[in-house]
């Protein structure tokens, strides 16, 4: 806290009032600094300096696709600090409700299609190795490290043989697409009626629904299923995605198998590496999105049984 408050010296600022808003899964740390009427945000990334240079590389990216995204007023690239402008605290997840998702979910899906037009040029590949790699979170830190099972050899061959299928399902949509990776209501602001993005540093290119997935089956939240579903099926027709309903359902769905697989890994290691116990709390709605995918396509049910364990 020192340094920031030396930094904020340097920048002219003397009579502030600072304060935490919060930390993110990752090693960054956000504080509220208030001016006199003006409020800023200050993004602590001194633990991990290097992903402030994508957090600048995605802001522009975005705002030249007219996405809403907060501004950096000043930078401290050698001590990992931002300034940013203030959207506010006011989260999507603040404002859902049975009455208000469709119309904020519509809103949202809106902003997916401006931001699928960003140019990807330069972002890493959500390829095969890297989506193989995130689903092995989940045995590594999920199962033998949270749950403490450990597998037999027919089952590691089950769990292999299920991740590689389902990486081939999410590559066999369209793909090298802007991929924000975090597309969900604790990461989208709503500002004067107006939707703005933030924790987008880690996006990549990859797959067509991958942001929906992050939307629509949202590890903080849930809705009726069948309403997200049609909400799914919106969104192709907003794209003018020429496949069945059916296959983009079967994308959609694997998509989200991919990404919960992966998040079940992500918040076993945040409980156990990093001492952030509050996400173990999302595990069962996160663990019962994997099993109705699991239960609803016959060569996901040995999947589904393995993780009955």
């Amino acid at each position: 806290m020192q340094q920031i408050e030396a930094w904020i010296k340097k920048l002219g600022y003397k009579n502030y009032e600072l304060s935490v808003i919060t930390a993110d899964a990752g090693f960054r740390k956000y504080y509220r600094l208030k001016v006199g009427e003006e409020s800023f945000v200050i993004m602590d990334a001194s633990a991990d300096k290097e992903s402030v240079y994508p957090f600048i590389d995605i802001s522009v990216r975005l705002l030249k696709a007219k996405v809403e995204v907060p501004r950096i007023v000043s930078q401290n690239l050698q001590e990992g600090y931002l300034l940013l402008t203030d959207l506010g605290s006011r989260h999507l997840a603040d404002m859902l409700s049975p009455m208000s998702v469709e119309l904020l979910y519509m809103k949202a899906i809106s902003e997916i299609v401006k931001i699928q037009t960003i140019d990807t040029t330069g972002l890493d590949l959500y390829n095969r190795e890297f989506l193989l790699f995130e689903m092995n979170l989940m045995q590594e830190w999920y199962l033998k490290q949270h749950l403490q099972v450990g597998l037999s050899d027919i089952q590691q061959s089950v769990l292999d043989n299920s991740l590689e299928l389902i990486a081939s399902v999410v590559l066999s949509q369209p793909q090298n697409i802007f991929v924000h990776r975090d597309f969900h209501s604790r990461n989208i602001m709503l500002e004067n009626g107006k939707l703005a993005l933030i924790d987008y540093q880690d996006a990549r290119c990859g797959a067509l629904t991958y942001d929906l997935v992050s939307l629509l089956k949202d590890v903080y939240v849930e809705f009726d299923a069948q309403q997200m579903e049609s909400l799914a099926l919106e969104f192709k027709t907003l794209k003018g995605v020429e496949v069945s309903d059916e296959m983009f359902i079967r994308w959609f769905d694997f998509t989200g198998l991919q990404r919960h697989l992966k998040i079940l890994g992500i918040f076993a290691r945040l409980n156990i590496r990093d001492n952030k116990s509050a996400y173990l709390k999302d595990i069962p709605l996160t663990l019962k999105y994997v099993k109705t995918v699991c239960s609803k396509y016959d060569e996901l049910k040995p999947l589904g049984e393995l993780l009955k364990t």
